[in-house]
């Protein structure tokens, strides 16, 4: 694998740290930060040298994918500015094999499209039966998956899921949180309005200027550790190919075992966000001066029961 110089590494990580070589060892006092951390220097298997767009597309076959196809380059998860084509029978809103779709996702212009010549591709690669299996790389694409090789840093039993990914040129993903911890790797929960990271309506989103920014950019072969609960926001700035790995963080009945994207808040939040639903439905009974009043006591009670202090916030 080849290595950036020097320079181009301190200008690429600025706030980054960037660790060499870690070993499940080292990787420990890493994980315990809780801080995002990019691994250089793993060793990845085949897949660095064999990846290329013609091999991925020999290799991952005909299967059929259900992908995303955008208009625009920023997709947006809470607006669906985006159209959801999984296989069908009907012509209409059938899909692609993932041999079609790799080639069109590395093209800047398509000569076959959905909706434009310049639309975004990405894929999310999902189990068979979304709804009941977790994706796994070794099951949806078992031959690529003999090509890469997943650092041992959590026992297996912790493993939540391997998920495949591609994106096309300048294609930027919503910004979004994940619950499971998070390891990164290739090129390249829970969902905010936040799109352009780089253009923030700050009269809309007065706070996110508050926000603590994390920025780098990965080469091939990197991998990027982001811990649970850090809201993130990726670009593919060429071609994406990337393995995206979950691992659970917290006990096994913290966890919705029909949660198969890793993205489902713990159950005792779930059981959270559902009474603080109810409890804003009972205050919405009361007049307006009196629903200020006591809304603003539920914030502070839960601010002196539940946050220990902004440190512990992130």
């Amino acid at each position: 694998m080849d290595y950036v110089d020097e320079e181009t590494s301190q200008r690429s990580h600025e706030n980054i740290d960037v660790v060499y070589n870690v070993t499940e060892d080292t990787f420990g006092d890493i994980y315990a930060e809780r801080q995002p951390v990019v691994l250089r220097g793993l060793e990845l298997g085949p897949c660095m040298e064999r990846w290329t767009v013609d091999y991925l597309a020999e290799n991952g076959g005909e299967k059929e994918v259900k992908i995303h196809v955008s208009q625009t380059p920023q997709m947006d998860f809470i607006n669906k500015n985006f159209m959801y084509r999984s296989d069908s029978s009907d012509l209409s809103t059938k899909s692609l094999p993932f041999c079609d779709l790799v080639k069109r996702a590395s093209q800047d212009f398509q000569a076959e499209y959905f909706a434009e010549e310049t639309e975004k591709y990405y894929l999310r690669a999902l189990g068979d039966d979304p709804r009941k299996d977790k994706a796994d790389i070794k099951t949806q694409f078992p031959a690529l998956a003999e090509d890469i090789t997943i650092p041992p840093f959590f026992s297996e039993e912790k493993f939540f899921s391997s998920v495949f990914r591609i994106a096309s040129p300048g294609l930027q993903l919503w910004t979004h949180y994940d619950v499971s911890a998070v390891n990164i790797r290739g090129l390249v929960g829970d969902k905010s309005e936040v799109l352009d990271i780089d253009n923030v309506d700050e009269e809309k989103y007065p706070l996110f200027k508050k926000a603590e920014r994390f920025e780098v950019f990965l080469e091939p072969g990197d991998v990027l550790f982001i811990p649970a609960l850090w809201f993130h926001n990726v670009i593919s700035l060429d071609f994406g190919v990337a393995v995206n790995v979950f691992w659970k963080h917290l006990d096994d009945q913290m966890y919705d075992n029909k949660d198969t994207y890793g993205n489902k808040d713990p159950l005792p939040a779930g059981r959270a966000f559902q009474i603080a639903d109810r409890a804003i439905k009972a205050l919405e009974e009361l007049p307006e001066e009196y629903r200020d009043f006591y809304a603003r006591r539920l914030i502070n009670r839960i601010e002196n029961k539940a946050v220990i202090s902004d440190e512990n916030l992130i």
